[in-house]
């Protein structure tokens, strides 16, 4: 299984706040991505393989094959920074135990059907839906955009999400 020391949200996924505050605070010695699109993009791929230090593997699965590589056996040393776009790929690799305990909201996109319920937070109904599954799952789901944040829990959000 992998060692994941931080399972981060973030629709932009490696940029910069990830590459220089959380793969410090966490520790983090590689970077793994789930995302079919990047999976089935080499070329942008190999852009977001660039924004990543020189010293962190970055490993790219989609939501399908990711299930097999974290049940590979992993180098005990390695460290692993977990990101995800979106929640429904949250949703995803926390039905197939992969993510169990704890996750951080970085950034949520908006879009149609999306309220805005904080800096870079975007909720959809069916994202309240995840969340609160999520939580009911006593998964301890907060968003902080900078480890120099607060954590804000969640509910705090779906609930401001309701009140809209």
């Amino acid at each position: 299984m992998l060692n994941i020391v931080l399972a981060r949200v973030d629709s932009r996924l490696i940029h910069g706040q990830v590459v220089t505050k959380w793969l410090q605070q966490s520790n983090a010695n590689k970077i793994v991505v789930v995302s079919d699109e990047l999976e089935n993009d080499e070329f942008l791929q190999s852009i977001y393989l660039m924004a990543a230090p020189p010293n962190v593997e970055v490993v790219v699965k989609g939501n399908e094959s990711i299930k097999d590589y974290a049940n590979e056996t992993h180098d005990s040393s390695d460290k692993v920074l977990f990101l995800v776009p979106d929640l429904e790929t949250l949703n995803n690799v926390v039905n197939q135990g992969i993510v169990n305990t704890e996750v951080q909201i970085g950034g949520l996109g908006g879009g149609p059907e999306r309220k805005n319920v904080m800096k870079n937070i975007n909720l959809s109904e069916r994202d309240v839906e995840i969340l609160e599954n999520l939580l009911a799952k006593d998964i301890n789901v907060f968003f902080q955009a900078i480890p120099e944040e607060s954590p804000v829990p969640i509910a705090r959000l779906i609930e401001k999400y309701k009140k809209l």
